[in-house]
């Protein structure tokens, strides 16, 4: 066999075998009445097929899987609480590493988490790999008290 062509498909093997596949979807792109991304009910693998990360299909190049999530407090528009998910491949973390998640409120009240995660197909969670209930209830329980003493 030519010693070229070997390291030809011997590389593609290599490079295939490097290549993250995550779950890509946005809750903003998903038409009225519909939940594709798991925004308020449980994400779906089986409606939503998980891309590889440098290929054309996907948004946004990368080497891990990362998902987003906005949720305003009860209140913020006339139908109760807003939701947001993204979910997408990414090359850059605010930590550097994987498998964990940031996590704040904006000063409007509306709370947002970024998991970041290195395994096929990682981003489907439905939950944060580290925020529990009993913390978020304490977080959005802080920046309502933080609200009500400093304006």
């Amino acid at each position: 066999m030519n010693p070229q062509l070997l390291l030809v498909f011997v590389s593609a093997l290599f490079s295939s075998a490097l290549a993250i596949r995550c779950y890509q979807c946005s809750s903003q792109t998903d038409p009225k009445g519909v939940d594709n991304c798991g925004a308020y009910k449980a994400f779906n693998r089986t409606q939503n097929i998980a891309i590889e990360c440098n290929s054309d299909e996907s948004h946004m190049p990368g080497s891990f899987c990362m998902k987003v999530v906005q949720q305003s407090p009860r209140g913020f528009i006339w139908d109760g609480r807003w939701r947001q998910v993204i979910r997408r491949c990414a090359s850059v973390s605010e930590t550097g590493v994987t498998g964990v998640c940031n996590w704040g409120v904006y000063e409007n009240g509306v709370y947002w988490e970024e998991c970041y995660c290195a395994e096929d197909g990682c981003n489907h969670a439905a939950k944060s790999v580290t925020m529990s209930g009993v913390s978020l209830l304490c977080l959005l329980g802080l920046s309502v008290l933080y609200r009500r003493v400093f304006n």
